[in-house]
């Protein structure tokens, strides 16, 4: 059996060996302080209840309406498929591709695979496909953002509130409620103690064991002991001199020592970003047409809108989402990619902590998009008032997604490759 007490950091490559995590607490690495486990009581059975339940609020929140805008007893009301509809009927389908995939596709992937790993595992039965599933999981996981969608609505009712009575919808509700399951559902599942109770990969029946002896610097990494971390699975795999494309045994995903091409295809991301960014802002995000004329509206005049109107902490938060946040995500990036490339050796452990930054804060730019959908969707009272999405809404949205593909391509191991390989020289 595998040493389970021996730990990969997934951010440093460091090897440590653990124990067991009492509930409530976790576990951290020695040296850059990533979190490697953390400590659940009864995680699958929680797991099994909360997606159970999500499932239901699933199905309400994309069934019934989200809200709805009362003119002159005109009352026109949209679900969330409703709202992806008007924009690819309005020409913009690449904006309802990306708000159909990140509010209804993945998050229903995320909690169908969930439950069908869960449901057999609860009655003691191995899940059919347990492989396929669990990729799907790791696949959706990044790209539900349920909560994100929570926040955009807020903002998009409040500018609904100036134009016409709005009427919350049963789906509203529903999702606020589907937001804290989902995310409760998420932080119970443990795909390590999931894998435990699933039958262990043939190969997994081999002690994976620390040198006796430990380098001067008292840094062991994976990859000087031949071991490559699955990032999916957790598992760690050895690594035979001479092979190039390697499998997880557990879990099928692809294994490497470090991401393949990891600086290359991040400035890639980054480059085509910066270019999109200056349409993204430039550009009219909306434009509006009513009896007194017609409006182009760009993300900055949005924030400005909010704020006069009084709704000034929604004001200060979407300039942070949608104007902040994608600017300090391409620098911060760069400086890492940068830094990286030169094997600077100053502050690793600060920069590791600059990149789990960049990678939480970076789904909360998609604000702008949802805000933008919910209007599009309820504003179309043809005599009164219509609004449409500006050309800046896919560039923005491609702004967003190119960001969030750049800090999944980036590699924080390579960071602390430059303090190994200085140690080495020493």
């Amino acid at each position: 059996m595998i040493d389970t007490d021996i730990i990969a950091c997934h951010d440093c490559d460091l090897l440590q060996r653990g124990s067991q995590v009492q509930p409530g607490s976790t576990l951290r690495c020695r040296r850059c302080h990533a979190e490697l486990r953390r400590g659940r009581s009864n995680g699958p059975e929680y797991a099994l209840a909360f997606t159970t339940a999500s499932v239901v609020l699933l199905v309400i929140s994309n069934v019934f309406p989200i809200v709805g805008l009362s003119v002159s007893g005109t009352l026109v009301q949209t679900t969330l498929a409703g709202s992806v509809r008007v924009l690819y009927l309005d020409g913009m389908w690449p904006l309802a591709a990306l708000v159909g995939l990140t509010t209804i596709f993945m998050p229903v992937v995320q909690t169908v695979t969930m439950l069908w790993l869960l449901l057999p595992l609860h009655f003691r039965r191995k899940p059919w496909g347990p492989v396929g599933a669990f990729r799907l999981f790791q696949l959706a996981r990044p790209w539900g953002m349920t909560e994100v969608l929570i926040l955009g609505l807020l903002v998009a009712l409040v500018k609904l509130a100036h134009i016409a009575k709005v009427v919350p919808g049963t789906a509203l509700w529903s999702f606020i409620a589907l937001m804290i399951i989902l995310a409760a559902a998420a932080a119970s599942f443990d795909p390590q103690e999931v894998w435990s109770r699933i039958a262990a990969a043939r190969n997994n029946d081999r002690s994976l064991r620390l040198p006796r002896r430990t380098p001067a610097n008292g840094a062991l990494t994976g990859a000087a002991c031949g071991l490559t971390l699955c990032h999916d699975c957790g598992l760690l795999v050895g690594s035979p001199k001479g092979s190039v494309a390697r499998h997880c045994p557990r879990c099928g995903a692809s294994l490497h020592v470090r991401k393949p091409a990891s600086l290359s295809r991040t400035w890639a991301y980054l480059l085509a970003a910066t270019v999109l960014y200056i349409p993204a802002n430039v550009l009219p995000v909306m434009d509006t047409s009513s009896l007194f004329g017609a409006q182009k509206d760009t993300i900055l005049s949005g924030v400005v809108y909010l704020w006069v109107s009084g709704s000034w902490p929604l004001a200060v938060l979407v300039f942070i989402a949608s104007i902040a946040v994608p600017m300090l995500k391409v620098l911060g990036l760069a400086y890492l990619t940068i830094s990286t490339q030169l094997h600077s050796q100053w502050l690793p452990e600060q920069r590791t902590q600059i990149y789990r930054v960049i990678e939480l804060v970076g789904r909360w730019s998609m604000l702008d998009i949802y805000v933008i959908t919910m209007l599009v969707a309820l504003v179309q009272f043809k005599a009164l008032a219509t609004i449409n999405a500006g050309p800046a809404a896919i560039a923005f949205g491609a702004v967003v997604v190119l960001t969030l593909l750049a800090a999944m391509s980036f590699d924080p191991r390579l960071i602390w490759d430059a303090v190994e390989r200085d140690h080495d020289h020493a």
